[in-house]
This record gives structure tokens, C-alpha cells and sequence, in this order.
């Protein structure tokens, strides 16, 4: 057993979705991933993983929303890599309670991955180091060593390139979702830009240093055009949300989840509760959230 392993007790841990700020794609690499510069913040929209550990093996059941049970599902990766990488027999019954909508845009898998990983290495004693943790979790996604931070950040490369963000604003946020699925990799692969970004992360750096507020200025998402073209719902959803107040509204990362920037709680609220009225889909009001303990 690995020293200080938490044995005979359940573990619970907070899942949460992001938002993309900003999303822009600066460069194509040869293989087949886009380079880019994003603004990421996680918010207080969760799932909820529940861990035991087991001799041996990975065990996978759901509740909530349905997600795929096989070894296709990214939680089961996650816990294959993660053992793998230890390097001896262990295993995990592992729950997960869904609520972040899937394939929308929000990185609810991804989130799901990164915070098996924390869990399990918690639960074990902590038998990885964090740098082993970020190369296990880029594995697994481009996305997913945002959520082992969990907190927000300037995202370069691919996604897994950090430089995270001190004193970001106490917006609110109106997230609303489509009742559609949108494939990230059927976005990219229609991505077609007449010229790339250039300068992008000085530009970001400058603007957060001056007046982090100013962020709803630069509300720009490369993927979106991509994304509204084929569902024009986005732009119906976005139209909607500044009608209500908002002092502005994006599509967030490949889509179709489209968000409201609210300065106040009050204002939030109300614009919540008007677009509910409209069915447009799944409605959320949500802040910022930063993760300060593993184990819950």
C-alpha cells in the first residue's frame, strides 16, 4: 500500500465547468491540434465524482445526465492512466453525479478527468507529483490540466500552457444551453480564418494589468462563427442575454453554451429568470469558483 493511503472510505470531490472569455486560435499544427490563447474561468456549475478505493480494477456508474460507460468514457481513462502511472495494483469504484450538459462547451469532461486525477492521488497518499499529474492530464485532453488548477487563467499552446489570474472580477454569469450537442473536433475541422491572431497573449497581459474589468471589452470567440453558422440559436441566445442586461454575451468554447457577464447578483437573477420563461434550454446562474481543498 502506498504510504499514507486513505483506506475503507468514500471520497468525494467538486467537478466544475469553465468559460471562455476570450478564444482565439493563432497557429495550425502539423498535428492536427490548433495552437491558441484563451481567457479561462471555472465556475460554480458542478459535477460530482465519488471515489472507494478497491484492490484492483475500475468500476464506472452514473447518475444525472447519461454518459458513456465504456472505456471510452474519459473518467475510466483518467483512472487507467492515473494507476498506470503508479505503477502498481490498484483500483477504484468510481460514481459520478452529471450536471454539467455534455459536448457543451464547458469542458465537463475534461473537469470530470482532472478531478479524478486530484482524488485519486489525494486518496493514495499522494504517490504522483504534480508535474507527473499535468503530463498525465494532457494525455488525456487539451482542457483537462486547466481543471487541475482550477483557477483562472491565461491559456497558451494547445490549452495546457497556464499563466493563471490574480483579483479576476466578481462578475455573474447567465450561462444558457442549447438542448443541442456540438463535436469539438467537427468545429476545428471547419475552422476556416483568413488570418491568425498575432500578438494575442501581450495584448491580454497588458489589458488585465490595466483594468481586469475591461475583459468584457474583448468578449471574442474564434470558434463561434463556426458554431452559429450551423445553429443560428447562438446568435438568437446572445441577443437575448444583452437584451436583459448583460454587459456582454459569448459562446464558449466550441459551443453551443452561450454566457451573459452580469455586474451584479440582482441583475443576474433577473435575467435568469426571464430567459427561462423562453425555453430556450438549460438556464444557469454561476460565479466564479476556485477549488481550496482535494477531498470533500
Amino acid at each position: 500500500m502506498c504510504e499514507g493511503e486513505k483506506k475503507g472510505r468514500n471520497f468525494t470531490i467538486k467537478a466544475p465547468a469553465k468559460l471562455n472569455m476570450r478564444l482565439k486560435v493563432t497557429g495550425r499544427r502539423p498535428d492536427g491540434y490548433h495552437n491558441l490563447v484563451s481567457i479561462m474561468v471555472p465556475v460554480d456549475l458542478f459535477d460530482r465524482l465519488e471515489i472507494r478505493l478497491i484492490p484492483e480494477g475500475v468500476t464506472f456508474s452514473c447518475t444525472g445526465l447519461a454518459v458513456p460507460s465504456d472505456e471510452t468514457n474519459l473518467v475510466v481513462k483518467a483512472a487507467r492512466s492515473f494507476f498506470s502511472r503508479v505503477g502498481k495494483a490498484y483500483g477504484a469504484s468510481i460514481l459520478l453525479e452529471k450536471r454539467i450538459p455534455l459536448s457543451a462547451g464547458m469542458g465537463g469532461g475534461s473537469s470530470d478527468a482532472a478531478s479524478l486525477l486530484l482524488l485519486l492521488n489525494e486518496a493514495l497518499g499522494n504517490p504522483v507529483s504534480q508535474e507527473e499529474l499535468h503530463e498525465t492530464a494532457l494525455s488525456l485532453g487539451a482542457d483537462v490540466p486547466f481543471f487541475l488548477a482550477c483557477k483562472p487563467a491565461i491559456a497558451r499552446g494547445i490549452g495546457e500552457i497556464l499563466d493563471p489570474i490574480s483579483d479576476w472580477p466578481e462578475f455573474r454569469y447567465v450561462i444558457v444551453t442549447p438542448r443541442i450537442q456540438v463535436s469539438t473536433a467537427w468545429v476545428y475541422e471547419n475552422l476556416r480564418l483568413k488570418e491568425l491572431t498575432r500578438n494575442e497573449y501581450s495584448h491580454i497581459k497588458t489589458l488585465l494589468r490595466e483594468n481586469p474589468e475591461a475583459v468584457t471589452r474583448i468578449l471574442e470567440n474564434d470558434l463561434e462563427s463556426v458554431t452559429s453558422a450551423r445553429f443560428p440559436v447562438i446568435e438568437t441566445i446572445k441577443h437575448l442575454l444583452l437584451d436583459s442586461g448583460a454587459v456582454g454575451a459569448l459562446m464558449t468554447g466550441s459551443g453551443p453554451s452561450v454566457f451573459g457577464v452580469f455586474s451584479s447578483s440582482g441583475q443576474a437573477e433577473a435575467a435568469k429568470n426571464h430567459i427561462l420563461s423562453r425555453n430556450m434550454g438549460d438556464v444557469f446562474l454561476v460565479r466564479k469558483w476556485e477549488r481550496e481543498s482535494i477531498i470533500q
